[in-house]
């Protein structure tokens, strides 16, 4: 079925949910007015409408291939992306000086998700300029960011990041590509990367990879990596694509979904590169890309949730079968219902706690402020995980939606399930961001976690007053939330806070859920959204008892068990 965009959710959400006033009341963001924000969001959607939801089920059925060293990207690929450049998307929030359009990243965050909806295979190209393009204005010297910002935000050029190695996944650390001084200023790079998103493509003119690689005389391990930009054509006198560089597309992975992105090992030999930042830093370059990117994969996961929930509910209602008082669809069935209802609460959770955390970044970066930043980086985690585990959860209910059909490719139902299923796993897998959260982000005592969960509690004993049956059970449901964050950080053995860290902050998510589905019915106390909260706040947030009880179960349990008796039969 054709993508219907969901520019009103988006707006309900900026004005009544997630506080995006505050981003537009900055000086920063002052031309982010309300109306400026609906008119992007409204183009935006259109785009994602006509350009790239036509172009979804190419990608499945046509994947790229690698055909005498050269990507075939799937047809209609290179005339959407010719449409997203041309529109502007590439550089939502990138510095109007190269030709951004210096908007807030949770616009951003807006329209990526939609793309998501649309297209993820193509989204995701750029995406991967996004970061960057983040990642160059922030550490690459003036030159660097003279040449290649403006080729990158007008989509002339695409932007990778090459971190993983075949040796070494998450462990960056254990990384051996090496970059060797040529002696006037750039560097020979040599290595293979794998796992390359949109390593390469056929339509257009350059491809620019940033490769952790290690100098001869770093240290090992994450403290020795160092950051380098490395096109596959160098750029010549006038800064035009020139001469090939010595770098190949050696194969593409055979992936269980996204087969409209080609994802790429990569082998270096001796390629020129040049260094952004300073010796030895990398990772800290790396990590200004991975982490608003983390945000994205989250808006990855919401965005195809809510294309699998739109195919879902349009197959619900056509298909006849049976009767029932509500009508002859299996959208009358009560099963049926509660599944597409689950569907849709699901969404706005995740989509609502993918926003704030895009606002907190926002706010951090207007105003520097380490409460805002301390926010942004607890939120990260959450946001990427809940909001992946959401796109999983929703794509596989569409799937049952449409019963045997689902299992049938030709519906187009078990792409989405396929597509969205690495976003659990790439940009740092949802079991480290939850090690993540239990660790680094309560290396405060707690602190950023508080301050979150006291600002739970007073906004549903506010809402009290108005929608006491909906505002006790998420007060409650905060207070446990409480006691066992409280627990957490009282754990010295680490093993403790990680064997329940996966169930903390999915706790965690379902309880900021309830708390953005309570601040929706209040807007809305009437209306259809106050019976979305019903659902979610009766039904779904009960669940967070039982995580945060296993959250709190420490690691002995998981121990109890020899690796020999594992293996036993």
């Amino acid at each position: 079925m054709p993508y219907r965009s969901t520019v009103g959710e988006f707006k309900f959400l900026f004005d009544h949910v997630v506080g995006f006033d505050t981003v537009a009341g900055t000086d920063r963001f002052s031309e982010a007015t309300p109306d400026l924000v609906a008119a992007i969001l409204t183009e935006a959607g259109k785009m994602c409408e006509d350009a790239l939801g036509p172009v979804q089920r190419n990608g499945d059925l046509h994947p790229a291939v690698l055909e005498n060293g050269v990507v075939r990207t799937s047809p209609g690929f290179a005339d959407a992306f010719k449409q997203v450049a041309e529109g502007g998307w590439v550089g939502i929030a990138g510095d109007p000086e190269y030709g951004g359009m210096g908007l807030p990243f949770s616009v951003t965050t807006a329209v990526n998700e939609m793309m998501s909806a649309a297209c993820v295979s193509l989204q995701l190209l750029p995406l991967m300029s996004q970061g960057q393009i983040e990642a160059l204005e922030h550490h690459a010297s003036d030159e660097i960011k003279e040449l290649y910002l403006p080729k990158l935000i007008s989509g002339e050029w695409a932007g990778t990041m090459n971190l993983t190695e075949p040796q070494a996944g998450s462990d960056v650390g254990s990384l051996t590509t090496k970059a060797e001084p040529n002696g006037d200023g750039t560097y020979a790079i040599t290595g293979q990367k794998i796992y390359i998103s949109w390593g390469d493509n056929d339509f257009l003119d350059n491809v620019c990879h940033l490769v952790l690689a290690r100098l001869p005389d770093s240290v090992p391990g994450t403290k020795g990596i160092s950051l380098f930009i490395v096109p596959k054509r160098l750029p010549d006198a006038e800064g035009n694509a020139g001469v090939a560089n010595s770098l190949k597309v050696v194969s593409l992975e055979h992936k269980m979904g996204l087969h409209g992105s080609p994802t790429c090992v990569m082998q270096y030999d001796g390629a020129t590169g040049w260094l952004v930042g300073e010796p030895d830093k990398g990772m800290a370059a790396m990590f200004t890309m991975m982490n608003n990117a983390r945000v994205g994969v989250a808006g990855q996961g919401i965005g195809t949730a809510e294309g699998a929930y739109q195919h879902a509910l349009a197959y619900a209602l056509e298909r006849k079968q049976g009767t029932s008082l509500h009508g002859y669809s299996i959208a009358a069935h009560a099963d049926v219902r509660r599944m597409l209802i689950s569907m849709k609460a699901d969404i706005f959770a995740a989509r609502a706690i993918a926003l704030s955390c895009a606002v907190a970044i926002d706010m951090q970066n207007a105003t520097e402020d380490d409460d805002w930043r301390a926010r942004a980086a607890f939120l990260t985690p959450i946001a990427k995980a809940f909001g992946t585990d959401t796109g999983i959860d929703v794509a596989n209910i569409g799937i049952q939606v449409h019963g045997g059909m689902g299992f049938v490719e030709e519906t187009g139902a078990a792409q989405f399930a396929r597509d969205v299923r690495v976003t659990a796993i790439y940009e740092g897998t949802n079991g480290i961001q939850a090690m993540d959260l239990v660790a680094r982000k309560m290396m405060d005592g707690g602190e950023a976690a508080t301050k979150l969960i006291d600002e739970i509690e007073a906004h549903a004993e506010a809402a009290r007053q108005v929608l006491p049956d909906l505002a006790e059970p998420v007060w409650q449901a905060t207070e446990t939330l409480r006691e066992a964050t409280e627990w957490l950080v009282a754990q010295g053995d680490m093993d403790d806070r990680f064997a329940g860290a996966v169930p903390y902050l999915r706790a965690f998510a379902r309880v900021l859920g309830g708390h953005f589905h309570l601040m929706a019915a209040m807007a809305d106390p009437e209306g259809p959204r106050t019976a979305v909260a019903q659902f979610y706040i009766t039904r779904l947030l009960p669940e967070h008892a039982a995580l945060l009880a296993h959250a709190q179960s420490g690691s002995g349990g998981l121990y109890a068990l020899s690796l020999d008796d594992l293996a036993a039969a």
